[in-house]
Parts: structure tokens; sequence; C-alpha cells
């Protein structure tokens, strides 16, 4: 796939001619994506956020890391944290930032070793695209964890969106087609997973994971952290 949101954070960490950036859907109007939110300090980072960042412990791996401020909020608190993150230049500009352990790889290809804490914000389990795809990555992720490690993400229910658990491509309701677009740009069309509590709790049941709800926020956003039964 073109490397759309990784020129997008270049261009806007170097400054070379940065435009918007836009995520594309098959449902509804384009929306921006602000691309300075993937360089937020602690002061503009959500509730959510802050929290599981102050539950992280021992050596962390941070998935999907961006343009990595997670990372470095994490590192200036003398925390073990690596960044994995499957854009080639993100990573480069990450390393710019002074983020100390960058892997360039897909989390799905990724078992170099193992993990105290596997962190993924900005609703980063989306990558997993559909349920099956969540399915197949609490069982990968099980050689990345530590005896005692921990899972933690963000997710939201947007059954708000439908009529029913059914969403509008036929699917599970959470699974969204969206295109990122940059300048003369497009990305292939991907999925990308919003799952609501319940189902992730089965999900990660069946899967040998106890799930506890963290915190919630007004817009049905949550964090969730997930521990080897």
């Amino acid at each position: 796939m073109i490397d759309v949101l990784g020129q997008a954070i270049a261009d806007f960490y170097y400054q070379t001619e940065p435009k918007k950036l836009w995520i594309n859907n098959k449902y509804w109007a384009r929306e921006e994506m602000p691309v300075e939110v993937y360089f937020r300090d602690a002061a503009k980072m959500t509730k959510i956020e802050l929290m599981a960042l102050q539950l992280c412990k021992g050596k962390i791996l941070d998935i999907g890391a961006g343009a990595g401020s997670h990372v470095l909020w994490l590192q200036e608190k003398n925390k073990d944290v690596a960044a994995l993150e499957i854009s080639p230049l993100a990573c480069e500009v990450m390393k710019n930032r002074g983020v100390a352990t960058v892997y360039n790889q897909d989390v799905f290809t990724f078992n170099k070793q193992r993990f105290d804490t596997l962190l993924l914000l900005m609703n980063g389990i989306g990558l997993t695209a559909n349920l099956s795809g969540l399915q197949s990555f609490l069982q990968h992720v099980k050689q990345l964890l530590q005896p005692g490690g921990q899972i933690l993400f963000d997710s939201s229910d947007v059954s708000y969106l439908y009529d029913g658990t059914v969403g509008l491509s036929g699917n599970y309701f959470g699974e969204i087609d969206y295109q990122y677009q940059y300048k003369k740009l497009k990305t292939d069309w991907f999925t990308w997973l919003y799952v609501d509590q319940a189902t992730l709790q089965h999900i990660a049941y069946d899967a040998g994971f106890k799930t506890e709800f963290l915190m919630e926020d007004e817009n049905a956003q949550y964090l969730v952290r997930l521990t080897l039964l």
C-alpha cells in the first residue's frame, strides 16, 4: 500500500509543503484528519490516552506508533519502550524525534521478543480490520506477551450509526471501509475495525483473555485491558 499517512506525517514534521490529509469512506462525506494529532504532547492527549500510558508497565511495545508521541511520553518517564510501525516514513520521523527503538514491520509478522505491555491507542486495534482479524491478532500476540503481560487499547461502539448490528457494507457494523487521500496520493481501500464492548469481551474470552473495561467517555469510546486467563 502507498505510504500516504507516512508522507503526510513526514511533510508536516519537515514542513515540506504539508497539505490536508483526507479520510474517504464509502458511506458518508470525507473527513479531514488533522496531521498535528500525531504530534500532540500530554497536554493535548485525551483522558483515555493518559490513563493507558500511566498503566504501561515493564517492557512496552507501542503498536502502530505513528509519529511516536506516546513512545516519547513513556521515554520521558524512563520506561523501557519500543515503537512498531508499518510506515517507513513515519519510522524515519520517529527516529528523528528521538524515539530510541523503532521496528518498521507489520505486527502480524513481528515476533522478535516478548513484552509486558502491548499498547494500541487512537483505536489502533482497528488495524485488525474485522472480527476474524481481531481473533487472529489475539492469537498472534500471545507469543509477544510475557507471563502476566497486558494489552491496552481503546475502541468505540459505533452502533449508534446504524439500526441493528449490520453496517452499510452488510458486515458487522464496526467494520468500516476507508481510504487515505493526501495531495495526489490515495491508498487502496482498507477496512478498519471498531468493536463494541460485548462483542470484544466474547471474542477475547474465546481467545483466552480476561477483559477489564477501565474507562468510557461520552462518545462511547472506551479503554480496555486484556490479560491471559
